[in-house]
């Protein structure tokens, strides 16, 4: 493991997740990919049979001792020296190509975001055996982001949806998203790429394809396929768009990484030495009084692990902490010398009438389970004036930036303060309900607050709405955006997917219809929904 870890540095990944998770704005993996379709319908003829013919140059794939990677300059030139993949000549790998080459400050910005992990991940593979190739993924997936996050709930470096995350082993909870841990989603990532090449008979190609659509999209295509005495390779089966420009997107890369010099572009150098290490703490800590301890930052300490959501580790684990390789020593001898009991503040709340552990937990911004165990309290049964105590963060939380509150209120501060209320969540509400009562979209509902349609909502959580103007006429009303559909239940469809289709809630189509989760949709069967238009 290695990387140069400094304040820039930091600076950087807080940016990135300024602009690349949903909590923010679209990912800047997104914008490539509507940049690059735009870039299809635009590129001239001329244009794209020039980088044809540039493409033929190619390097023969080299054969190479285990201990030549040692010798690479950097991590960008150990992952030239074992490159294997084949890159075709083709006008989508053509454009790909051109969209990076025709950005080299979208590159810089990938290669510092990179520069944490980039050789923990090279070096998982190398151990493994496995194509190099795959180490260029993750700026496929989320050009290098931790905290990227997509419409669809995918998250972290390997834009893992939750659940392929928790098939794989990522815990996701209040405290750890084992989606954004770097050490855990590589592993995880890894694991899934090995079992999807074992189970799509050895191709690489397939398998990397399948990682994007689903290994049951990619079986029915070859499937298919076979029954028509057609070829199963990946340029031979019939895949969603995003699937078939994901591909060529990866390969572009590896033609830019393998022979940067013929189309003009610098990968700007990642030192080939090792700069970090992983300190396992062993209890929960409190991340202000880690980074005090290393001392670091409470960003810095924050940007190398985001998996933590709040202010300190999992009450029950990981207590796994990336660090800076000479920040190592310095932190151990500070965390031996330091009282456990001095790793996290706890406060004494009495308990009043009225008062429920999930009321006290969202009151100290903790969890109920966090409560349970540090009180030994085996159920949720508490009694007026019983004494409680509550871990709380040793700072402010305004303090802890990079924690999903803090991404989020950096989300709700961008809304116009003047227009801006804030609605406290109830029982029962949903993210339908609120918007139509404020007149509002659900897009729009949220994208102030950080959220994707599909998130849960949770009783007493703030979420802040723009009310429009008496002269704003650019906010829809409630019978301006809301149509009532019939949907017809088509084979294949589910209630989640009918629900990220028209970005409704599965709850509210089991409530528009009178079903229940147990009622098992048929082909032909109809559905009442009421659609929001301007995000359908």
């Amino acid at each position: 493991m290695r990387v140069r870890v400094t304040t820039a540095l930091t600076a950087i990944l807080i940016a990135g997740c300024a602009t690349t998770s949903s909590q923010l704005p679209q990912s800047e993996a997104s914008s490539q990919q509507a940049t690059a379709a735009n870039f299809e319908q635009a590129a001239s003829a001329e244009l794209i049979a020039t980088n044809l013919l540039n493409g033929q140059i190619k390097k023969p794939a080299k054969t190479i001792a285990p201990l030549d990677v040692q010798t690479a300059e950097d991590v960008w030139q150990r992952i030239q020296m074992q490159l294997t993949f084949e890159v075709p000549e083709s006008r989508p790998i053509a454009e790909q190509r051109n969209f990076f080459s025709r950005n080299q400050s979208y590159l810089d910005r990938v290669s510092t975001r990179a520069e944490p992990y980039l050789l923990y991940i090279v070096e998982q593979i190398e151990a493994r055996d496995m194509p190099i190739e795959l180490a260029l993924l993750p700026i496929v997936e989320s050009a290098f982001d931790p905290f990227a996050y997509s419409h669809a709930r995918a998250s972290g470096l390997w834009q893992f949806m939750p659940a392929t995350g928790k098939r794989f082993g990522l815990e996701q909870n209040y405290w750890y998203d084992g989606r954004r841990d770097v050490i855990e989603s590589t592993r995880a990532a890894l694991d899934y790429l090995q079992y999807l090449h074992d189970r799509l008979e050895g191709d690489w190609l397939n398998a990397i394809a399948a990682y994007n659509a689903g290994e049951g999209r990619l079986l029915r295509a070859i499937r298919r396929n076979k029954s028509r005495n057609l070829p199963t390779d990946f340029w031979s089966l019939d895949l969603p768009r995003e699937t078939t420009a994901y591909i060529p997107k990866l390969l572009a890369l590896v033609d830019l990484v393998r022979q940067p010099e013929v189309f003009d572009i610098a990968w700007q150098p990642i030192a080939n030495t090792p700069q970090i290490t992983v300190v396992d703490v062993g209890r929960q800590i409190d991340l202000a009084v880690a980074a005090e301890m290393a001392g670091l930052s409470l960003n810095e300490l924050h940007a190398l692990n985001p998996a933590f959501n709040q202010w300190a580790t999992d009450p029950n684990g990981t207590h796994r902490l990336v660090l800076p390789l000479e920040k190592q020593s310095q932190f151990a001898e500070t965390l031996a010398a330091t009282p456990q009991d001095q790793w996290l503040s706890w406060q004494r709340h009495t308990v009043a009438r009225g008062d429920t552990l999930g009321k006290i937990a969202l009151q100290y911004k903790t969890s109920v389970a966090a409560i349970q165990r540090l009180n030994e309290l085996n159920n949720h049964t508490i009694r007026v004036g019983q004494h409680l105590l509550v871990p709380v963060s040793a700072r402010n939380a305004s303090d802890y930036q990079l924690s999903q509150p803090g991404r989020i209120a950096k989300a709700q501060q961008r809304t116009n303060a003047a227009q801006r209320i804030n609605y406290t969540v109830k029982q029962g509400d949903t993210l339908w309900d609120i918007s139509r009562a404020h007149n509002v979209s659900v897009n729009q509902l949220t994208r102030w607050n950080g959220m994707t349609a599909r998130d849960t909502l949770r009783l007493g959580q703030t979420l802040v709405i723009e009310q429009p103007t008496a002269t704003d006429n650019s906010q829809p009303t409630a019978q301006g955006v809301t149509r009532t559909i019939n949907y017809r239940v088509r084979r294949g469809d589910s209630l989640s997917r009918i629900a990220q289709r028209y970005s409704v809630q599965v709850a509210d189509i089991l409530k528009w219809n009178q079903l229940s989760l147990d009622n098992h949709l048929q082909p032909g069967q109809q559905l009442r929904l009421l659609v929001d238009i301007t995000q359908s």
